[in-house]
């Protein structure tokens, strides 16, 4: 591909969010009882001011100090509208300390933060979502409380804080700045609201569903997960290109290195302007260009969906990856599906290995069970790939006990928590040692008896 051009680029994208879809006349329906709504969720304390400055975060750092038992944490990212995965603003609250919005963006440290953060529990919801941009500030926590895990472990129906907040607390949480742009400065005052918001019960939340995890037996599970959580990290996901909207329309290797290419590109683009991909050309053009192959500009922008400032400004690199596409010999050419260590798709396992598919049919139907009965969703009982590479390639051993003792051995390797292996290892084992009888043939139909 042609030299990346690291100058900086400030002309503006065409950075304009798509319209929300307009609201019908339609009647409301009838409720469907008298059942009056929950109370909103207000602010105790009122807003608190933006911690903007050095000198305002230590005076808040000596508060948390003073504060008792765990720290609720959450961070707000601009998804959707930047490249990156950095925290533009972090809400906080610690019983006795009060809640604190910090803008990290105009802090020259977050080291005093950090200190003060290194020992005490923290409590986030959907921890897999804020640990990598609170990490890459350099908050890590030493202990944490996922709400959403726990929710899921407790066999919540739905987890989504402004949920769990109505079904567990009894109170409602508006939502409807999630998605706004946080990159933004200065932040709106009915942004910042809804930000202090989502720490404002997280420690009773907390409180309230760590009480459910002892009562229905599962605390240790919830222990031993949260604990995992505390070396999470976000790994770039393999061929990512391949995640492009509407891929299977691409036909042929070559049309497919186009596509690759010209997402490759892109990406270089959002990354250098920190703007989301998606922003400067979308994938549905990607996709067009990449069954058209166009290598004349004008022709380019006469694809469809290659419209917009990012279409024209960025042309010429547009024009070269389809170029370098087309100039690539056959063995350099990417496959039409992309390349694992792991088991072949599912539907394959009746053709490729009769027994395997035998094993994994029996284990989903006995995993199936195995989740209603402790009321939580199967991938959390074990995570699928997990179940799959043990059933495709299973231990060697079939003497009952020592099959269950690698069993539980190659779950773990893999990644599962004790308490997964202990729940279902057994199911795993009864599958294999079951699949491996062959079912009993029919019995052949009795022969007629001759005319008299």
């Amino acid at each position: 591909m042609p030299t990346p051009d690291t100058t900086p680029d400030t002309t503006p994208v065409d950075e304009t969010p798509e319209p929300e879809t307009p609201a019908t006349d339609a009647p409301a329906a009838e409720p469907a009882d008298e059942t009056p709504p929950a109370p909103m969720l207000t602010l105790r304390d009122g807003l608190p001011p933006v911690i903007e400055t050095d000198a305002a975060l230590l005076d808040y750092v000596a508060r948390l100090r003073e504060g008792s038992g765990p720290i609720a944490i959450d961070a707000e990212r601009a998804s959707g509208y930047r490249y990156s995965g950095r925290a533009y603003l972090l809400q906080l609250r610690r019983e006795g300390s009060g809640t604190a919005l910090v803008d990290p963006i105009a802090l020259s440290t977050l080291a005093p933060l950090a200190e003060v953060l290194d020992g005490p529990e923290w409590i986030l919801h959907a921890a897999t979502q804020d640990l990598p941009c609170l990490a890459e500030i350099g908050l890590r926590p030493a202990a944490l409380f996922d709400t959403e895990l726990a929710g899921r472990l407790l066999g919540h129906p739905r987890v989504g804080l402004a949920t769990l907040v109505e079904t567990v607390l009894g109170r409602r949480l508006k939502k409807e700045h999630s998605a706004v742009d946080w990159s933004t400065r200065p932040l709106p005052r009915p942004w910042l609201e809804y930000a202090a918001l989502d720490v404002e019960v997280l420690v009773e939340l907390r409180d309230a569903l760590a009480a459910e995890l002892e009562e229905s037996g599962k605390a240790e599970w919830a222990r031993q997960e949260f604990e995992a959580l505390l070396s999470f990290e976000q790994t770039p996901r393999a061929d990512a290109w391949r995640r492009v909207s509407g891929l299977h329309r691409v036909r042929g290797r070559r049309a497919l290195a186009a596509a690759k290419l010209l997402w490759e590109t892109r990406d270089e683009i959002a990354r250098q302007r920190d703007v989301t991909p998606g922003r400067i050309i979308p994938d549905a053009a990607l996709v067009a260009a990449a069954q058209a192959m166009p290598t004349e500009r004008a022709a380019l922008l006469e694809t469809k969906g290659f419209h917009g400032r990012g279409a024209e400004r960025y042309s010429v690199r547009w024009i070269a990856a389809i170029r370098e596409a087309a100039a690539l010999p056959e063995s350099e050419l990417p496959p039409r599906a992309p390349r694992g260590d792991g088991p072949p798709t599912p539907r394959a396992w009746a053709d490729r290995d009769p027994v395997a598919a035998r094993r994994l049919a029996i284990a989903r139907e006995e995993m199936a069970t195995l989740a209603e009965t402790h009321q939580m969703p199967v991938e959390n009982l074990l995570t699928p790939d997990y179940l799959r590479r043990t059933l495709w390639t299973p231990p060697a051993s079939r003497e009952p006990a020592e099959l269950a003792s690698q069993v539980a051995q190659a779950l773990l390797d893999l990644g599962a928590r004790q308490w997964q292996a202990d729940l279902t290892g057994p199911v795993i084992t009864d599958a294999i040692l079951r699949a491996d009888t062959e079912p009993d043939p029919q019995p052949s139909p009795e022969p007629a008896e001759p005319d008299a």
